[in-house]
């Protein structure tokens, strides 16, 4: 796997490669945010929020607009309201400074499981309501226009579309989605859903089932069979 490492400490930094290295991973180095963003292509990057150059906030959401490699935000910046503003931003995962490498190892390799394509099921697009979404092509649309979703929505969202309106647990999200049980995983979840609902629009079509999980709160019409325009209803979230 080819790594973007941004981290201006150059002790750790140095420490951090040699370990990525002897994992069998090609390794690229940046200590500013103007390296980061001018480096070439990285199958992962692994993002220190604290540069001497940028916001590592804004060289996070400049990535995600330019490509879909999977981010690690890795700081010190521990502080609940920073995890959400990271994932908010579009990083696949939060990891907070010290940490060991098996730990390292095991989330870029769940980022990486995640990002691998998956074959759909047959019929692969789907509308509900306005919008429709091509599990193939890995797109959304609304209206005709394409609504941009970082790696870890579009796979909640599809994870919710196969279920077909059918409730999926927490657990089961967590699983298919984030490859985890642990339910410290769950404020991600909430992050996640709260994204898709403001970047699909009104009326929410993902609805909550309390104390269980979540469901799509429209059946979706599938082979993209539906007409444009044509609305499916149900039930409103609350």
């Amino acid at each position: 796997m080819r790594v973007l490492l941004v981290e201006d400490d150059n002790e750790f930094a140095d420490a951090l490669s040699t370990a990525l290295r002897r994992h069998g991973h090609d390794v690229l180095r940046a200590d500013s945010g103007a390296q980061a963003l001018a480096a070439g292509p990285a199958d992962l990057v692994l993002l220190d929020l604290g540069l001497p150059d940028m916001d590592g906030i804004e060289v996070l959401r400049r990535l995600r607009e330019r490509s879909q490699a999977g981010v690690i935000a890795v700081t010190a910046r521990g502080e609940e309201r920073h995890r959400v503003l990271g994932l908010r931003s579009g990083a696949d995962d939060y990891l907070v400074k010290p940490f060991g490498m098996a730990e390292l190892a095991a989330r870029m390799d769940a980022v990486q499981r995640r990002a691998r394509p998956v074959t759909p099921p047959p019929g692969h697009r789907f509308r509900i309501g306005a919008v429709e979404i091509d599990l193939a092509r890995r797109a959304v649309f609304r209206d005709d226009a394409q609504v941009v979703l970082t790696r870890k929505e579009f796979d909640l969202l599809a994870a919710l579309v196969r279920a077909g309106g059918a409730v999926l647990s927490r657990e089961q999200i967590l699983s298919d989605v984030w490859q985890t049980t642990w339910q410290g995983v769950g404020r991600t979840l909430e992050v996640h859903v709260a994204n898709l609902r403001a970047k699909l629009g009104p009326p929410r079509l993902i609805h909550t089932v309390h104390g269980v999980g979540y469901r799509l709160a429209a059946m979706p019409v599938g082979d993209g069979s539906a007409p444009a325009g044509a609305a499916v209803r149900g039930e409103p979230d609350r």
